[in-house]
C-alpha cells in the first residue's frame, strides 16, 4: 500500500525564488491530503502532479504565509466544476478564518465547504488509518502538528505449514487470516496463531508545523518513519527561534532523535538560507544522522518497516 510525500513549500514566512511557502501534501492509496496551503500552493500542485481532487486540508495555525493560498485554490476547484466536498480542518478559530476564505470573492463555489476544529489528543478516524492532532508551541495563538498513524496489520500467514495441516486452499485460508478458528474434515481444530504471525506495525508520519522544540512532538512522533518538523534558523539565530515561536535545525534533529524517529525532513526555511542550507545541514546531522534537507517538490516514499528493521 502507497504512502507518500511531496514537500510543495518548504519557504518560511515569505516565498523565494527557491522556495514557495509552507505546504506538504500526502498521498496514501490514491487518497490525497494537504497539510497548510501558503500562498501558491495551486501553482506548485499544477507542477509537481498533486491532484487537486483532494477531500482534505489540514491547517497547523493560522498564519497567513499557511493559509491564504486557499483561496485561489478553492475558486481553481469551482471552475474544473469540482462538485465533491472539500472537509477544512485546523485548530480554534479555524470556523471564522476559514469562512472568510470560503466568502472571499464575488465567485460563489460549485462545491460545499465543511469546516472542521479540533482539538490536540482527537484523532480523526478513517479506515485502516487516523489523522492524530497534538498541541505545539508557536506564540500565543493555538497551533496543532498532525500526525498519519496507520493501524496494525495482519500478521503474515504461513501458506507452507497451512499445506503440511492438510488446509486446503481458499476460503479456509481467508477465515484463519482473519482470526477465526477452523475445524477441518477430521476434527481437528486449528486456531489462527498457528499459521499467523504477530500483527504488523503500520506506518506513521508526522508534520509539526510551526514550532518550538517540544515534548509534545517527541510523543506524537515516537517511533515515527517520517518527522516533517520545521528548521527555520541556524545556530547563530537560536535566540529569535526561541523569541519567535520556531525551531533551529539543530533542535528538530534532537526532537528526532529524543523520538527515535527514522527519517527526519526539515523544511520551513528563513529567507536567508533559500539558497544554500549546508550550515543547517551540518549542524542537524551532528545530533540526529538521517537527515533530509527539504526542497520543493521532493517526493518521499515512505516504505513499511521489515521485521527487526526498527532500531
Amino acid at each position: 500500500m502507497s504512502l507518500s510525500l511531496t514537500l510543495l513549500g518548504t519557504s518560511a514566512s515569505r516565498p523565494t525564488i527557491e522556495r514557495n511557502v509552507a505546504s506538504v501534501a500526502l498521498v496514501r492509496e490514491g487518497e490525497t491530503m494537504l497539510f497548510d496551503c501558503g500562498e501558491g500552493t495551486q501553482r506548485q500542485m499544477m507542477r509537481y502532479g498533486v491532484a487537486f481532487s483532494l477531500g482534505d486540508i489540514f491547517f497547523t495555525h493560522f498564519h497567513a504565509d499557511h493559509v491564504i493560498g486557499v483561496i485561489g485554490l478553492m475558486r481553481t476547484m469551482a471552475l474544473q466544476g469540482r462538485t465533491d466536498p472539500l472537509r477544512l480542518w485546523g485548530p480554534k478559530g479555524a470556523d471564522r478564518h476559514l469562512k472568510r476564505a470560503e466568502q472571499f470573492g464575488v465567485d460563489r463555489l460549485t462545491f460545499p465547504v465543511e469546516i472542521n476544529e479540533v482539538d490536540a489528543g482527537t484523532p480523526i478516524k478513517r479506515k485502516d488509518y487516523a489523522i492524530r492532532p497534538f498541541a505545539v508551541q508557536h506564540g500565543p495563538g493555538p497551533a496543532l502538528g498532525f500526525a498519519l498513524v496507520e493501524d496494525d496489520r495482519k500478521g503474515r500467514f504461513d501458506p507452507d505449514r497451512a499445506r503440511e495441516l492438510g488446509i486446503p486452499e481458499g476460503p479456509m485460508w481467508g477465515r484463519i487470516h482473519k482470526g477465526e478458528s477452523v475445524t477441518l474434515p477430521n476434527g481437528d481444530v486449528v486456531k489462527p496463531s498457528e499459521l499467523v504471525g504477530p500483527p504488523r506495525p503500520g506506518r506513521k508520519v508526522v508534520i509539526t508545523g510551526d514550532t518550538s522544540p517540544c515534548d509534545a512532538t517527541v510523543e506524537a512522533a515516537r517511533d515515527a518513519d517520517l518527522l516533517v518538523h520545521e528548521a527555520t534558523f541556524g545556530d547563530e539565530e537560536a535566540e529569535r527561534a526561541g523569541e519567535t515561536g520556531h525551531s533551529t535545525a539543530r533542535e528538530a534533529a534532537i526532537i528526532a532523535r529524543r523520538a527515535n524517529c527514522r527519517r527526519l525532513v526539515l523544511t520551513h526555511f528563513s529567507a536567508r538560507y533559500s539558497r544554500d542550507t549546508m550550515e543547517l545541514e551540518a549542524q542537524a546531522k551532528a545530533e540526529f544522522a538521517g537527515v533530509t534537507i527539504g526542497k520543493d517538490g521532493m517526493e518521499l516514499e515512505v516504505p513499511y518497516v521489515q521485521p527487526g528493521a526498527r532500531s
